[in-house]
């Protein structure tokens, strides 16, 4: 199924509202990663410590998380750019627009993206 112009636009502006929560939260995530810890001290319990370097740890996966997804924003866009948004990168199929209205920058069908993932595997 081929989508309209109309789709296009939504899909496009719904990514373009997705890149600026995610580039704003990552933002604020890499400026508390960077920031020392002020309360760190002597009087701090090591147990603490180590659930603060726990936390921190958390932030920096979810960091490299949305910086992944950010990515797949950016090619998304590049695809309606190009006029091929909706199509998958893998087999050349439509994806369903299910799909794309769930993960708006899904880049492959869910059969592609399952073959990919057992290739990992």
């Amino acid at each position: 199924m081929t989508l309209t112009e109309k789709q296009i636009a939504e899909f496009k502006q719904r990514l373009l509202e997705l890149r600026a929560q995610i580039t704003h939260k990552l933002e604020g995530e890499q400026e508390q990663v960077k920031k020392p810890d002020e309360s760190k001290g002597y009087s701090q319990h090591q147990a603490d410590e180590g659930t603060d370097d726990f936390d921190r740890t958390i932030t920096i996966g979810l960091t490299a998380h949305d910086q992944t997804i950010l990515r797949q924003i950016d090619r998304a866009l590049e695809k309606i750019k190009e006029g091929t948004y909706g199509i998958c990168d893998v087999s050349q199929e439509p994806i369903p627009i299910k799909r794309l209205e769930a993960i708006p920058y899904a880049l492959m069908t869910v059969a592609a993206q399952a073959k990919l993932e057992q290739r990992r595997a």
